[in-house]
């Protein structure tokens, strides 16, 4: 188990991509076909960050600094408390 289900909200394409207990929000996004460059998947390269616009993120990632943390998220590490929205 890697954490708490959430959901992440694409908001320019109207879609919600449920991440479940047991998988990271990079393999759920990369299942519902969204186009996420998956990189070291241990967030330690950022290849994957993505600009989130709402949510109470968890990181977990090495590669972020505190003021990118407010903007971005490592889907293959990072979990969230809340629902993310993303703007895609």
């Amino acid at each position: 188990m890697l954490g708490a289900a959430f959901d992440i909200y694409l908001a320019w394409s109207d879609r919600n991509v449920r991440v479940h207990a047991d998988t990271t929000a990079l393999a759920a996004l990369l299942a519902a076909g969204v186009p996420v460059e998956p990189g070291c998947q241990t967030g330690g390269c950022g290849s994957c960050t993505l600009a989130y616009v709402e949510g109470d993120i968890i990181h977990k990632d090495t590669c972020l600094s505190v003021a990118d943390r407010a903007r971005y998220f490592c889907p293959c590490v990072s979990r969230a408390a809340t629902r993310i929205v993303l703007a895609l």
